[in-house]
């Protein structure tokens, strides 16, 4: 049994009477205090972990005023708070021990678009995705590009002055911001923009905070000037944190903007933000050219930016090897073939774009000339991806870098510590052959990629950070690092902030660091906000933060056994990429966290979460391998009183760490596409099954889980009457009955269609040992084996009804499975013991089939997948092989002509499919053969863009998620059934998908193999 895990750390005395304060005084947005919420937002996508004392979500910029307000009052002097955005930092830029104020929850509207005067005014959450995909109806968009783009806000990016691809072109973050209100200490709201003379003499002449920061950020460029033009590096990511060489702009106009780009929240909040934006290139091409030698690629890249590309990015081997595991890879092969000789360790991703398409293609057309002509580096090959959305589904490859180096085998890891390095372009390749000489000299594996055309290079060395002995490589890479950026005159900062990095500021500012100091004390005299990153206020005692000093994950994780570890590393190897954070509707990616924007209800939280639970239970002592092999062995009744005392004392409010994580765990739809979209595949459904095993030791289960779980095996029994049945559930006494003591809002009724008609017109059998064997050798190849699931078997019985039809009707001979139990609902639900049971039951009766030749094939994509997932992590090679329907139907269309039985095939029109978001992200090439069988039966199929349709198996029924389901409908499968109708053009091949449609839209939508029927007509 599990340990009950009271809140291991409170909120000090302090902070409990300023979050009290905060919200005597009318504070509308969230204050969450608890510890879940804090465990989540402890940590980045850096190698850090700071817990904070709590978590504020301001719903205004009045809230946010509040909360800077209480802050400067002198009883709350040691109140430390620290704004956060997407919080997908490399280096703990948002990371704090005080308050962290999340401004992407609430405030991330778009406020208003200029398309005239080309500009856009925002709050600080807008995601920039969110922004450009605003933009784009206007041929508009923000320039700045980055990895993050589907999750980074525009605040983060004004506080870290982002960049990425392109940059040499589009410049930062900053050469884009317009003008910026921040909120400061005390409340006060600072609108920056350029001043003219007499607007700066105001300024100047203000009494109060206002005053005093615009005299001190004068008085450094008085002083200062020419050793700040002497001083810094005349680079494309010259990343200082206050940007003293930009304090006047070119008109000589004092701008504070500039100064607040790039301050990590150190100086106040930025709320809102007018932005350039620019036009969209009509045209656009990447050339992809592919390298023997990585060295080769960072040299040769130098010399093919003399003909004025937009960008070149650069990703080397290991980068390369990991795309081709990942989901993304069957939209890019295409693009990457390989060398039957000469394997690619390099390659540079080369883009041009232009209005003019003739120009533009001669500009190309000469490129490609120059790499077929020149000698002076060997190249394997290039290939040419034209328009703008081959453009883009190349660099979705090269933006899942980040994320791609997390997911490799073992516990020795690509760490985020020295990634961000800039050099001038033209030292990048030496810079580069010392910095691996370096590596190599500790016997480091490594991953890079990056910006070659800005001399900026993402480099991951692998550690197990978990070791001490490793971890304590990080203080002797970094100053060894930091050494050889200053050598090539770079920065150790190019891109990605300072944070806990910012210890190095005084070696690379030497006489100019005390001027950062000046104006952190004008802005931040008690050293408040986001306190150790950039500098220090002058004269304050107070130091930078070291990077030896802050602690790590790693730290924490080695408390956890090494078995649990290794048991649970589907949650433990999260590296906090973020890109469950994603923002697009019409993503599948974690609908939960889209419909809550609770960072809790992530892929990343849910991981967070897990990997504090399981090191909480360690220190009680607890092994929760054991325990829950003893729950597996285990009789129902085990424990029952202590459960019930146990969840008595839940109910009256027990305080248990385990609660917070199953609240998060509760959330979570089991769609998996976490396990098939995240970098480093976190798979939230298979360790939230175990985390309720255990949590089911301690505490009892709702009635719902049972009558869920022991679907499958009554259902066949219940669908001998299904009037009965039927009537029932939708009495009214019924339906009172499961709302209130089983938690469903209502359950989907059995199908009165018989099945037995459809057998015995084409003369289906049930398949069997004796009449596969009698089945002729030469024809096992147009045979068949249906695999029943509960869900189209007895609740859409039509559609596995038509599935017959359309497969008979194509000549096919089709053969029916026994009806066995899949176990999905037992595994989902977490009685794992029972689903080992059910598999291994249902595996062997299913093996025996396929033994002889003929294929088995499932018709639910949901129930399917668990045969090639759950199914063969629990049973190894004896997990069944059971295709989809596509997917044996373009296998059996290439062996055999089209012959249809009994009619011929009709043309029609377009068809929509709005496919199930586990088979679109855990066989994504798998969708796509719907198109194929379609086209090959002369019909045409379009796939839609949707994210998740909110049901997800039983979720969508369940009375505590009814609200959350219906937002998630609304958020893409709403949109498309008012855009793509008619609905008899309209196809789902889920069955949770169709059972949504109709209840939240009134919408009957068909499964492909119908759409097909409908052309099959009888002679």
């Amino acid at each position: 049994m599990i340990a009950r895990l009271a809140t291991p750390v409170e909120p000090t005395r302090l902070y409990r009477a300023f979050l009290a304060s905060l919200k005597d005084r009318g504070f509308q947005g969230e204050i969450t205090p608890d510890y879940g919420n804090r465990t989540v937002l402890a940590t980045d996508n850096s190698i850090y972990q700071r817990l904070p004392q709590a978590a504020l979500f301001p719903l205004s910029i009045e809230d946010v005023q509040l909360i800077a307000a209480l802050a400067a009052e002198p009883e709350y002097r040691e109140i430390v708070i620290t704004p956060r955005g997407g919080g997908t930092g490399t280096n703990g830029q948002s990371l704090t021990h005080g308050l962290v104020v999340d401004l992407s929850r609430n405030m991330n509207r778009i406020l208003e678009i200029n398309v005239d005067q080309r500009w856009v005014r925002v709050q600080a959450g807008v995601v920039k995705d969110q922004l450009n995909a605003a933009l784009k109806p206007h041929g508009l968009f923000f320039a700045p590009e980055l990895s993050t783009s589907n999750r980074a806000t525009i605040g983060g990016m004004i506080n870290t002055d982002a960049s990425g691809q392109g940059s040499c072109t589009y410049g930062k973050t900053r050469d884009h911001v317009l003008a910026l209100d921040t909120v400061l200490l005390g409340g006060h709201r600072l609108s920056t923009g350029p001043l003219a003379a007499e607007e700066l003499d105001r300024m100047v002449a203000n009494p109060g905070r206002l005053g005093k920061v615009h005299k001190a950020i004068l008085a450094v460029h008085e002083e200062h000037a020419e050793l700040i033009e002497a001083s810094f590096p005349k680079l494309n990511r010259c990343l200082t944190g206050y940007d003293l060489a930009h304090i006047r702009d070119a008109d000589g106009r004092v701008n504070l903007t500039n100064i607040l780009c790039g301050s990590e929240g150190s100086l106040g909040f930025v709320v809102e933000a007018k932005l350039n934006v620019l036009p969209i290139p009509k045209h656009s091409a990447l050339v992809n050219v592919s390298y023997a030698s990585f060295m080769e690629a960072l040299r040769d890249a130098q010399a093919l930016m003399a003909l004025a590309p937009l960008s070149i990015e650069t990703v080397d081997s290991k980068v390369l090897g990991l795309a081709m595991q990942d989901i993304v890879w069957h939209e890019v092969a295409e693009y990457f073939p390989a060398d039957p000789v000469t394997p690619t360790l390099g390659i540079n991703l080369v883009e041009f774009s232009g209005d003019d398409l003739a120009a533009l293609e001669a500009r190309v057309g000469s490129f490609i000339e120059h790499l077929q002509q020149d000698t002076s580096v060997r190249r394997i090959g290039h290939t040419l991806a034209s328009g703008a959305s081959s453009v883009a589904r190349v660099y979705m490859m090269r933006k899942r870098a980040v994320g791609l180096l997390g997911n490799v085998e073992g516990e020795v890891r690509p760490q985020p510590f020295v990634e961000d390095t800039a050099v001038p372009p033209e030292s990048l390749a030496d810079f580069i052959a010392e910095f691996r000489a370096l590596l190599d000299s500790f016997n480091l594996q490594y991953g890079m990629f990056g910006h070659v055309d800005a001399g900026v290079l993402h480099v991951r060395p692998a550690l197990d950070m978990k070791d001490p002995a490793q971890a304590a490589l990080v203080r002797p890479l970094t100053d060894a690092v930091a050494q050889l950026t200053h050598k090539y005159g770079g920065l150790l900062w190019g891109e990605h902030g300072k944070g806990v990095r910012s210890e190095y500021a005084p070696r690379f500012f030497g006489t100019l660091y005390p001027a950062l100091q000046a104006i952190k004390a004008a802005f931040d005299p008690f050293n408040q906000l986001n306190p150790g990153k950039i500098a220090t206020p002058l004269g304050s005692a107070n130091e930078l933060l070291k990077i030896d000093e802050v602690t790590t994950r790693g730290e924490l994780d080695r408390q956890i056994d090494e078995r649990v570890w290794q048991s649970y590393s589907s949650a433990v190897h999260c590296n906090g990429n973020g890109a469950c954070y994603n923002y697009d509707p019409l993503d599948a990616m974690c609908p939960s966290w889209k419909a809550t924007r609770e960072r809790t209800q992530s892929p990343k939280g849910r991981a967070s979460l897990v990997r504090e639970w399981l090191r909480l239970q360690g220190q009680e002592g607890v092994d929760v391998l054991q325990a829950a092999g003893r729950i597996r062995t285990s009789s129902l009744s085990t424990g029952l009183l202590g459960k019930v005392r146990h969840t008595l004392n839940k109910r009256r409010g027990e305080q248990d760490f385990s609660h917070e994580v199953f609240d998060a765990m509760s959330g979570c739809l089991a769609c998996k596409s976490c396990a098939g979209q995240c970098p480093v595949k976190i798979n939230v459904p298979e360790f939230r099954s175990r985390f309720l095993e255990l949590y089911y030791s301690r505490y009892l289960r709702p009635l719902k889980d049972y009558l869920i779980g022991s679907l499958e095996f009554t259902i066949p029994y219940l669908s001998k009457a299904p009037s009965v049945y039927n009537t029932l559930m939708q009495s009214g006494v019924t339906k009172a009955l499961l709302k209130n003591h089983a938690g469903m809002v209502d359950s989907p009724l059995i199908s009165r269609t018989d099945l037995r008609p459809t057998l015995e017109r084409w003369g289906i059998e049930t398949a069997s040992p004796e009449t596969l064997a009698a089945i002729p050798e030469q024809e096992r190849e147009r045979s068949v084996i249906l695999v029943q699931d509960a869900f189209t078997r007895y609740f859409e019985t039509e559609v596995f009804i038509d599935l017959i039809e359309t497969l008979s009707r194509l000549g096919f001979k089709v053969l029916i499975a026994p009806f066995l139990p899949n176990g999905k609902p037992l595994q989902v639900l977490g009685f794992l013991g029972a689903f080992e049971k059910a598999a291994r039951k249902n595996a062997a009766m299913l093996n025996g089939l396929s033994s002889h030749g003929v294929k088995l094939v499932g018709l639910d994509p949901a129930m399917t997948l668990v045969y090639r997932q759950e199914y063969k992590k629990l049973l190894g090679h004896e997990a069944p092989e059971v295709l989809l329907p596509q997917e044996w139907l373009i296998e059996a269309l290439d062996k055999a002509p089209i012959a249809p039985r009994g009619g011929a095939l009709l043309p029609g029109h377009d068809y929509y499919l709005l496919s199930h978001c586990t088979e679109k992200t855990n066989a994504p090439a798998a969708v796509t053969l719907w198109t194929e069988v379609f086209k090959r039966l002369g019909l045409n199929l379009k796939m839609i863009s949707t994210g998740c349709c909110g049901m997800s198996g039983t979720y969508g029924h369940e009375t505590a998620n009814r609200e959350t389901s219906e937002k998630i409908f609304d958020l893409s499968w709403k949109v498309a059934i008012e855009t793509y109708g008619p609905p008899d053009r309209l196809l789902a091949n889920g069955y949770s998908c169709r059972s949504q449609a109709s209840r939240l839209s009134a919408v009957d939508l068909t499964h492909p193999v119908q759409a097909l029927l409908k052309h099959l007509t009888t002679a």
